[in-house]
């Protein structure tokens, strides 16, 4: 048997190894996806629910904690500026009154709350959903390789939370509540605008820790490589170092801080889309 020939084979019995749920119809395919969906806004629904159920905690121990002197960032931070010699580490010291402008603000906004942790606690399950949606139409190989595809995801999402949470959600309020441009002008923070900001930079810096995953997929399907992300690395530091001075206060210490984390995923991701590119290089010439 030729060479050709012995590949067309081995080709042949990779897509007979697929499950039949790989071959159904469109129609099939958007019913399976149907239910996806819908288990997963049930379970969304549930743990909003919840949350909702539990306004006191929700709100007093994590929504406005960050606000607080005794909140644990803020006396971690504390603590490092007595230790290093400085003042600009007290952060979020004074108290912060929160104002509500409509009648309607503070049912809604209890409403958007519960919805969004139900989202960031289903994440996982979300995930899960995800991965049995696509597996059957991976082939064992790929499979074998993605298999802690749901682990990882949901480990790095969590991870970003919690650091979205604990360091650059208290930065930013003492940023952005104490930042004035005159004496004559005085702050008083709309609820909405507090809320808006914690859930908003909370759940973005849980996305922000899938870069790894994101540079994983998009290296196999061959949209990005780890000489693009090389090529880019200077003028990516750049922007995430700009991020963190603006988020932080005027201290190198906390623009580390937060900057740290984000170039280690950014190398993390070149290194996963180095083995990716190199696998799918390999697997080509062979064949």
């Amino acid at each position: 048997m030729s060479e050709e020939a012995k590949r067309e084979e081995q080709s042949t019995k990779k897509r007979k190894k697929k499950t039949p749920q790989a071959e159904m119809s469109f129609l099939e395919h958007l019913e399976e996806l149907r239910w996806h969906i819908i288990r997963s806004v049930v379970l969304i629904a549930v743990f909003a629910v919840a949350a909702f159920i539990m306004k006191d905690f929700i709100f007093n121990e994590i929504i406005f904690k960050p606000k607080m002197p005794d909140f644990w960032s803020n006396r971690m931070m504390a603590k490092l500026g007595e230790y290093v010699g400085s003042d600009a580490l007290n952060i979020n010291q004074h108290p912060l009154k929160l104002v509500s402008l409509k009648m309607a603000d503070q049912f809604m906004l209890h409403f958007m709350v519960a919805i969004v942790l139900g989202l960031i606690l289903a994440a996982p399950f979300i995930f899960f959903e995800i991965w049995k949606f696509i597996k059957p139409a991976l082939y064992d190989k790929e499979r074998k390789h993605a298999s802690g595809a749901v682990f990882f995801t949901s480990l790095l999402f969590m991870i970003g939370i919690l650091f979205g949470y604990f360091i650059i959600v208290p930065l930013s309020i003492d940023f952005l509540t104490t930042y004035s441009v005159s004496p004559e002008v005085e702050n008083q923070i709309n609820m909405r605008s507090y809320i808006g900001t914690v859930t908003s930079i909370t759940f973005a810096s849980g996305f922000i820790f899938l870069l790894p995953i994101f540079s994983f997929f998009l290296s196999k399907v061959g949209i990005l490589t780890p000489k693009f992300m090389k090529n880019y690395r200077r003028h990516a530091y750049v922007i995430m170092f700009v991020v963190a001075a603006i988020i932080t206060p005027p201290d190198v210490f906390s623009q580390i801080m937060v900057a740290i984390p984000l170039v280690v995923l950014y190398e993390l991701s070149i290194f996963i889309s180095k083995i990716v590119v190199k696998k799918r290089e390999k697997r080509l010439s062979e064949i």
